[in-house]
């Protein structure tokens, strides 16, 4: 089998997660929807915003990289 550049692709099977939030924060959650609407122009359901959301916060946790790192 030939070497490739490209590596095997990650598993990509979508994982459902229901969850439970607070009135507060599912308000919060329509207010970023409209401000990503504002800002783009384009409007998305905020169960498609949430999962870039929460990648987004993930990876801009330092602490969280640093513990992952001396994993």
């Amino acid at each position: 089998m030939p070497t490739l550049k490209l590596t095997k692709l990650p598993d990509r099977t979508p994982i459902k997660l229901t969850i439970t939030i607070t009135p507060d924060l599912n308000q919060l959650l329509a207010d970023y929807a409209e401000a990503y609407r504002d800002a783009y122009g384009q409007s998305e359901q905020v169960t498609d915003l949430i999962p870039y959301m929460l990648r987004s916060f993930l990876e801009s946790d330092r602490g969280f990289s640093r513990g992952k790192a001396k994993s």
